[in-house]
């Protein structure tokens, strides 16, 4: 039985298929997989440090193994064949799914060496997300950690370049696997002298004649605070705007504005200094833990993700309402 495709290639059937691949040595698919990124022989060759008779000797080899052609020769230039593309994006998979079973292996023997690379949304869900890590590192400090906060932590996930990520919960996607977390609550902040600090509640449509300090429109959390109160009718017109969570809180801290912050960034940075008052309709979001399906979560992400548990569990710990004492914490972890 022969498949064509239209580019007129064939591919043999199933036993001739099972003993091509057989026959196929990881060292072509590697030297395949160079050449489609720099798409020519010599460089190619260089970049290996083999000779390029070599090189070509391999990719033809690999080609009568597989019975298609792999590239078109157009002078000095070469281009992927239809019967190529499909070759690469299953070596892709090959080498991702050696790549994870190495890493297991290795985990196997001790924590003393490794990598985590964990994302958070940039903001309250970074620092929740450091200071995990930070008690991760004292716990096993051979361990190499990389840290992204990120206005868009899903697109690094679905690159396979983040063990975990932490989050406002997305819409299902067939690339990720989304763990949801707990909920929590927004809050317009003020600092302890402001004018409305005695309030107990505001309403969402008088915000915006509040002089506020918030993140600039192209910041995913200011991007949804910004459709919310547009839901309204309500337009912002902040007098600050900064990327810098914390220079906002300062300056909220020094009287110079409110802002609106989550209930758990309130709790961690609030000294007695700032006030919270629960916004009417309350603005309430989900926090999630996502990472790609295909990504084999090993054992010091499992560790890291205890230890974000922990972590959440420490700042649900009592009321849930954070309006009456710095001390309250985030509602409780789903």
């Amino acid at each position: 039985m022969f498949v064509i495709f239209e580019s007129g290639e064939t591919f043999r059937n199933k036993d001739e298929n099972e003993k091509m691949v057989n026959n196929m040595e990881l060292k072509q698919l590697e030297y395949f997989m160079a050449i489609c990124e720099e798409m020519h022989f010599t460089k190619t060759a260089d970049k290996l440090g083999i000779g390029q008779p070599t090189l070509s000797y391999q990719i033809k080899a690999l080609e009568d193994e597989l019975g298609v052609r792999l590239f078109d020769r157009l002078g000095r230039r070469i281009a992927l064949t239809e019967a190529g593309e499909i070759l690469l994006e299953h070596c892709h998979k090959i080498f991702d799914n050696i790549k994870s079973a190495t890493d297991h292996l290795q985990e196997l023997q001790t924590l003393n060496r490794g990598r985590l690379t964990i994302g958070a949304l940039s903001g309250d869900l970074s620092q929740i997300a450091s200071r995990a890590l930070v008690e991760f590192h004292s716990m096993y400090p051979h361990i190499h950690l990389q840290f992204y906060a990120l206005d868009d932590v899903l697109k690094k996930v679905k690159q396979n370049e983040l063990d975990l990520a932490l989050t406002i919960l997305p819409p299902e996607d067939e690339q990720l696997k989304i763990i949801p977390l707990y909920e929590e609550e927004f809050y317009l902040v003020v600092h302890a002298e402001h004018v409305l600090a005695n309030q107990n509640e505001a309403e969402l449509k008088d915000i915006q004649n509040i002089p506020l300090i918030l993140n600039p429109k192209d910041h995913y959390f200011r991007h949804w605070f910004d459709i919310v109160c547009a839901k309204q009718g309500i337009l912002l017109d902040p007098i600050i705007e900064s990327t810098d969570t914390k220079a906002i809180i300062c300056l909220v801290k020094e009287g110079k504005g409110a802002t609106i912050l989550s209930s758990t960034l309130f709790n961690l940075e609030n000294n007695g200094q700032l006030r919270a008052i629960r916004i009417k309709p309350s603005l309430i979001r989900t926090i999630a833990l996502v990472h790609h399906k295909q990504k084999h979560i090993g054992t010091s992400a499992n560790i890291f993700k205890n230890l974000l548990y922990s972590c959440l569990e420490t700042y649900s710990r009592g009321k849930s309402d954070c309006t009456t004492t710095s001390k309250e914490k985030v509602p409780t972890v789903i």
